[in-house]
């Protein structure tokens, strides 16, 4: 159809396409207009076409290649929404639209249009094409300059909040398809709500996204809501965040998970079986019962038991008197201690030759300084007042029973990955960025020692750097989260178990491996790491 519109005393006559909108009469036209002229032709327009979807102006339009590289460049933190036409992005837009301004300042939102003739260059320059996606809409997303992945998650705007805030990060709980029998609080006021209609017993699971517990009873808890379905209402509300301070006053929330049972709206029961399997939930819900309050733990210096237990102030006058002690120094929460505690008893009942001494070095910090305990139990053998070994192997009654009979030096300490001879570079904080920048291709584990999943894993990465040792672009490299400030690095690659393999391409992170192949592809390169994931362990 053709439009004539009167600019400045002047008659111009414009061609516009049927089924045209607002949006594309703007990018045809308006853009050449004065500003003048622009009111001119929009007033009668605005007749005959609606108004497009307001775009936030906080989504950055890209049009050019050099302008697409600069914001990758600039932002470390970038989702693209590529449309086939101005027009086809709308519900996005919609969206992305509030998105932007919650995640200011977090993270970038782009749209590049690939239907008008630059953005057509620039959709063709970075090989997208979102002609092949239905509505003719795809997302990308980029990470510190380079692509990271297609965002897949739900459409939905506290989705892709949190997928921005956190892109490395796992799914939020209620977009797992297999929780959909569990009901999902997002509020005080839904919470509130959901006491006072429901008529079934509610248990709710108040939780925090980053607890390794809470992500380990998701399944179970979803499980049990799946079995119960009908009879019961299982719930679950993340409680970390600020503002539900009230909350974790009101039902005693001082850890995650913690799980609340409710009948008809008010508060019965707090449910404290950690361990339990879906089963024992539907079970419990049959016929709920308070915790059983645990007796107090009496500590171990005054149970009654053959082993000495020494302070500071007695440590050095013991050993003055007594020419042979094994002291074990321990904490009072750790579980290997626990675990070790009943053999150290039962040996000092029948040791006939030297004595036990135990030291709790959370108390007794001196001492444990002294001797530089930084982990527990940590066994050491003491000869005329002078320490002499230290002794890790030492755990079952037999074994301490067969060294305090004949002390001897034990075995040299197991070489460590990292002092053992191979093609793969240990990297920790102090080198890491370094390290990757100059690497094209880098696959980096991040692993525990003590890990059962990463020992499995250690040959078959060690042989798979040996194949690329000649290939200066390329590194197999290392990082031991449990030593020194490795910590922190770990933290910031975002780490959450053991063992995690992350491809780097010039130091930028690329993706994460967490399928079950033994095949990474890099572009057009195979890096064979040979082991078939079956686990992590948590960190």
């Amino acid at each position: 159809m053709h439009f004539t519109a009167c600019l400045s005393k002047k008659k111009v006559t414009f061609q516009i396409k049927e089924k045209s909108n607002m949006r594309d009469v703007n990018y045809l036209f308006f853009d050449q207009l004065s500003a003048t002229q622009t009111v001119e032709v929009r007033n009668p327009l605005l007749g005959l076409y609606p108004p497009a979807v307001k775009v936030s102006p906080l989504i950055e339009k890209v049009n050019e290649h050099k302008d697409f590289k600069k914001l990758l460049r600039t932002r470390t933190n970038v989702l693209v929404l590529y449309t086939k036409t101005a027009t086809s992005g709308d519900s996005h837009l919609k969206l992305l639209s509030d998105v932007a301004q919650t995640v200011k300042g977090q993270g970038t939102i782009a749209w590049v249009n690939c239907g008008d003739s630059e953005g057509r260059k620039l959709c063709k320059k970075v090989k997208v094409d979102p002609s092949s996606k239905h509505g003719g809409a795809k997302l990308l997303h980029y990470k510190d300059g380079t692509f990271h992945t297609e965002y897949n998650r739900p459409a939905t705007f506290k989705s892709m909040v949190a997928f921005l805030k956190d892109p490395s990060g796992p799914p939020l709980w209620e977009e797992n398809p297999e929780a959909k029998d569990v009901i999902h609080i997002e509020t005080e006021k839904d919470f509130r709500k959901l006491l006072k209609k429901e008529e079934r017993p509610v248990l709710m699971m108040f939780y925090a996204p980053w607890c390794g517990v809470c992500k380990r009873m998701q399944p179970i808890f979803q499980q049990a809501a799946t079995e119960t379905k009908g009879k019961y209402a299982l719930a679950g509300m993340n409680l970390h965040p600020a503002e539900f301070d009230g909350l974790k006053e009101e039902y005693n929330v001082k850890g995650y998970p913690t799980f609340c049972y409710f009948e008809k709206g008010k508060f019965l029961h707090h449910y404290e079986n950690y361990g339990a399997t879906a089963k024992d939930i539907a079970d419990w819900l049959k016929n709920p019962q308070p915790p059983q309050v645990k007796a107090p733990e009496v500590p171990w210096s005054e149970s009654d038991s053959s082993v000495y237990h020494l302070t500071d102030e007695s440590f050095d006058s013991f050993l003055k008197d007594h020419p042979a002690v094994l002291v074990m120094f321990y904490a009072p929460w750790c579980g290997h201690c626990k675990k070790m505690k009943p053999a150290y008893d039962e040996a000092a009942e029948i040791l006939n030759k030297g004595v036990l001494a135990a030291m709790d070095a959370t108390v007794h910090k001196a001492v444990g300084d002294r001797f530089k305990i930084s982990g527990f139990p940590t066994v050491k053998y003491f000869e005329n007042g002078e320490e002499k070994y230290t002794l890790p192997q030492l755990r079952s009654k037999e074994k301490i029973l067969e060294f305090m009979h004949n002390p001897e030096a034990p075995p040299p300490p197991e070489q460590s990955w990292e002092e053992k001879p191979s093609s793969v570079s240990h990297l920790g904080l102090e080198d890491f960025r370094e390290t990757l920048k100059k690497k094209k291709h880098a696959l980096v584990m991040f692993y525990a020692p003590w890990c059962p999943h990463c020992k499995s894993a250690v040959p078959h990465f060690t042989t798979a750097a040996e194949l690329f040792k000649d290939d200066r672009k390329i590194v197999y490299a290392a990082v031991d989260c449990t030593k020194g400030q490795n910590h922190d690095l770990c933290k910031q690659e975002g780490v959450e178990g053991y063992p995690t393999f992350n491809h780097y391409n010039y130091g930028k992170f690329v993706e994460k491996y967490n399928g079950d192949r033994g095949v990474i592809r890099v572009r057009n390169t195979l890096l064979k790491i040979g082991y078939k994931k079956r686990g992590q362990c948590y960190t």
